[in-house]
């Protein structure tokens, strides 16, 4: 059975959650392998709308096992709380249809009040337009050896011990930008109560993975944040903690390379951003302002307004290669209706000189000027549109010349932000 990893091919918010919902329907398990509860997938069923941060989005479908993999880090309370929002909309969750990697490390009360005085201290032009959630901090300590993870929540001495490793760490970091130590012992009892709630879904995800697959099961790997976010490739350093590109799934839930099948990454039909950073494409004029307003484009998990821009080929050619991209799914294609003319970004200008890539170096990158081509745009809907024939003939001519210009073919097409209102042209899933 093939194995699917989902990743997002530009800058994130590219529609990832209804895809992975979508695709879900074919696949016995679906894992987050990465990132934290920063990241917000909307699904739209029957008209009823979900807002998902740290749950898989295959929690929606009754009779799959959700993972949350070693990859992500994880807020106890966050997850929690969501838990308790999706079960008031009727979606069943239990140890049976959950399970937390006994490895993941935790976001704790600390790691959000560091990430946002660190923010606050920035001069301007560095901020990097974190959300203030924690998920870097906590990247940190993971590396730094001295995170607390879901296992250690369930040995009183070891909980202690951890705890007292990270605020050997924290509270001079703290003492320097101006804030107050941490409370040991009120951090010590947060956590021994929240323990037994987490532990409940604590398991070694990494044997449960290998089993379904040895036993046949179709696995969905799900990322957050988008390529362009990644912490080695994206637009460093306006970029995640995390690396974000296919090649994590294996390591974010422990399960081999090998085990990937297939790459889908999920591109919107314009482009857009939120934070700081650079964006080459970036129109602030009406026509970004007319992509926002039809597109929606306000963070699920912040409520941030999105940057938008014209189509970026060049970005897409370049994650479809770092993910190894099998395929694509271009979602909102319905938002660019009614444009008279679309411009795609082919390439960049610098310095004289004409890229067919975004170089490294930061500034660099700011100097970049978009190279476009003209596209006539189209006057009919292609809202809902189910099947090819129901697009109208410029829409079609632009889908091929994305297909052309990313190297990539399409494989899934969404005209909505409902789950059926979707064309396939390949399944991922397919043997």
């Amino acid at each position: 059975m093939a194995n699917v990893v989902v990743v997002g091919a530009q800058w994130g918010d590219e529609g990832k959650g209804k895809i992975v919902d979508w695709l879900s329907e074919r696949a016995d398990v679906i894992a987050r392998f990465q990132g934290g509860h920063n990241a917000g997938h909307t699904l739209v069923i029957d008209g009823k709308v979900y807002k998902l941060h740290a749950l898989p989005s295959g929690v929606v479908r009754g009779g799959k096992l959700s993972v949350i993999g070693n990859g992500v880090v994880l807020d106890p309370w966050n997850l929690l709380n969501e838990i308790e929002t999706i079960r008031a909309q009727g979606v069943e969750i239990s140890p049976e249809t959950l399970m937390i990697a006994e490895n993941t490390p935790l976001i704790l009360p600390y790691h959000g009040e560091l990430d946002r005085a660190r923010e606050e201290a920035a001069s301007k032009g560095t901020k990097i337009g974190t959300t203030g959630r924690g998920i870097g901090p906590c990247y940190e300590d993971k590396v730094g050896r001295r995170a607390i993870r879901v296992a250690d929540l369930a040995d009183e001495a070891t909980l202690e011990a951890r705890v007292d490793r990270a605020l050997q760490h924290h509270d001079p970091l703290r003492k320097g930008l101006g804030v107050e130590a941490i409370d040991r012992d009120a951090l010590i009892a947060q956590l021994k109560e929240v323990a037994p709630k987490i532990l409940e879904y604590a398991g070694p995800v990494w044997k449960v993975m290998n089993e379904k697959r040895k036993a046949g099961k179709r696995i969905l790997f799900e990322g957050a944040q988008g390529a362009l976010l990644d912490i080695d490739f994206g637009t460093y350093p306006f970029v995640t903690s995390s690396n974000v590109i296919a090649g994590q799934a294996a390591t974010g839930v422990g399960i081999g390379p090998g085990s990937i099948d297939y790459v889908l990454g999920i591109v919107k039909a314009y482009t857009t951003r939120v934070g700081e950073g650079p964006f080459p494409t970036e129109l602030d004029d009406a026509y970004g302002q007319r992509l926002g307003e039809r597109g929606h484009e306000f963070g699920t998990t912040t409520g941030r307004k999105r940057r938008c821009g014209w189509f970026d080929a060049a970005l897409v050619r370049q994650t479809c290669a770092t993910s190894g991209v099998n395929g694509i799914s271009l979602t909102k294609l319905d938002v660019l209706d009614g444009f008279e003319t679309l411009k795609i970004c082919v390439g960049y200008e610098l310095d004289g000189d004409t890229l067919d890539y975004l170089p490294t170096a930061a500034d660099q990158q700011a100097r970049c000027k978009p190279v476009y081509e003209e596209m006539p745009g189209w006057s009919e809907t292609t809202e809902g549109a189910r099947s090819w024939a129901d697009l109208p003939a410029n829409a079609i001519k632009y889908v091929r010349r994305v297909e052309e210009l990313i190297q990539c073919p399409v494989a899934l097409l969404s005209t909505s932000p409902e789950r059926d209102d979707t064309i396939l042209v390949t399944d991922p899933f397919a043997d």
